[in-house]
């Protein structure tokens, strides 16, 4: 075989060789273990919501990462800019998910979600086959979808928090405590005007007179540009009201509670949604003037042990950003740090059909529930009995009040009040707690 021969052969194998260094190259950079999960977070990044939100999602893929990831691979936390802290604008919304889903091309959708909106990301999530864990959102149509039309919406997964019909539900209970403990009976909501409270005052009204309750004050504002309650608190003063529900879910929570301290109102602010008055820094934000305020506070925010999670979390989220966590925040580290990661581990893959059925099977522990687990319908399950019993299924929901000195003492459930000793404090201006 002459020289030029042994060239050409030489040429070829070494031509062959390149392919399948090329294609071995590939395979190496497809493999399991060198691709990354991306977890695509859709919020109001610039909003105090959605910054926790993004914090809390860094934390547990730093967190995962760390130890490996998952599967072998890092985790990677995309964020998409819904600017819904200040709009409710759904063609935004949509706008940020569609990047998420096609240019960032995530593998799984965290958001919150309730009303037209919830509905517009689950049908896109639908369209896209793409896993949505909602952290929010109380709409039980979501849910229902996944019931009447599995094939379409199963891809669909709610956190928190569990369906309007439970958590009413619950916010009776809580009524019905804080009752036994006062003889307060006249009950009044002050809501922002909203979608994503509407199932909240639908329900209240009958649910309240069927426990013996009285509704006497129905008070809605503007959602965005309210700052002055003062014409509100008189109405409710005037309707008699000795127990006032808030649903403050945007930036008013501040002042509506600043108003309530400053006019000495004789009323209890009870329970209900407070956002933006509801954090460890509340206390110095409102000058203490929350103080006596009932409020509807995680465990995890104030790092009370209500799991074996909920101390490492809080502590490490402090170290990593320098500020406490609030429930937002905990939600999206939880959904991704136990959820997410227990069910990935499950499947042993990120196929999505495979991780659909871990979903449905899983039992964790996370940052506020004992033992998590999802319904047939996809929502967090709760079973009967978790209010008087601290280690059944669900979120242990509770409600800690702000007393003297910016203590936050544990007022519900009643078996967190009684193991805390605790007791509600009423305040030192008059009121109805003075005929007790």
């Amino acid at each position: 075989m002459n020289s030029k021969a042994l060239t050409k052969i030489e040429s070829v194998i070494l031509i062959v060789i390149i392919i399948i260094a090329i294609f071995a190259a590939y395979i190496l950079l497809k493999s399991p273990s060198s691709e990354t999960i991306r977890i695509g977070i859709l919020a109001d990044l610039n909003g105090d919501t959605g910054k926790q939100v993004w914090q809390g999602a860094i934390l547990a893929a730093e967190q995962l990462n760390a130890k490996g990831g998952i599967l072998g691979r890092q985790v990677k936390v995309i964020g998409e800019d819904s600017d819904e802290e200040t709009s409710r604008d759904l063609t935004v919304i949509s706008s940020a998910l569609t990047r998420l889903i096609t240019l960032d091309d995530v593998d799984f959708v965290i958001s919150s979600g309730g009303g037209a909106k919830g509905y517009m990301i689950q049908d896109l999530c639908a369209e896209h086959k793409k896993i949505w864990i909602s952290y929010g959102g109380n709409d039980d149509g979501l849910t229902q979808r996944v019931i009447d039309d599995y094939e379409n919406y199963k891809y669909y997964f709610r956190y928190l928090p569990v369906n309007s019909t439970y958590q009413i539900s619950q916010i009776i209970n809580e009524l019905l405590q804080v009752r036994e403990i006062t003889d307060f009976n006249n009950v009044g909501y002050l809501a922002d005007d909203s979608d994503w409270n509407l199932e909240y005052r639908k329900t209240l009204d009958h649910l309240l007179t069927e426990n013996g309750f009285d509704l006497v004050y129905e008070g809605k504002y503007p959602p965005f540009d309210t700052f002055d309650f003062s014409s509100y608190f008189a109405a409710a003063e005037a309707a008699g009201v000795e127990i006032l529900f808030p649903m403050s879910l945007f930036n008013s929570g501040i002042p509506l509670v600043k108003e309530y301290y400053d006019r000495q109102s004789p009323m209890l602010i009870y329970g209900g949604f407070l956002i933006s008055a509801m954090s460890m820094e509340s206390w110095e934000e409102t000058d203490g003037k929350c103080v006596y305020t009932v409020d509807r506070i995680d465990g995890v925010v104030i790092g009370y042990p209500v799991t074996n999670q909920a101390l490492p979390f809080h502590d490490s989220y402090i170290q990593r950003w320098g500020e406490g966590p609030t429930g937002h925040g905990a939600a999206s580290y939880d959904i991704i740090r136990f959820v997410l990661s227990e069910a990935l581990e499950k499947a042993g893959t990120t196929e999505t059909e495979e991780v659909i059925k871990a979903l449905e099977e899983i039992e964790v522990e996370t940052t506020n529930a004992r033992k998590f687990a999802f319904t047939s319908s996809h929502d967090a399950l709760y079973q009967e009995g978790m209010i008087d019993n601290p280690d059944d299924y669900g979120h242990i929901n509770t409600l800690f009040q702000w007393q003297e000195d910016g203590l936050l003492i544990p007022i519900y459930p009643k078996w967190l009040m009684e193991e805390a000793n605790a007791t509600i404090t009423f305040p030192d201006w008059p009121g109805p707690w003075d005929n007790r």
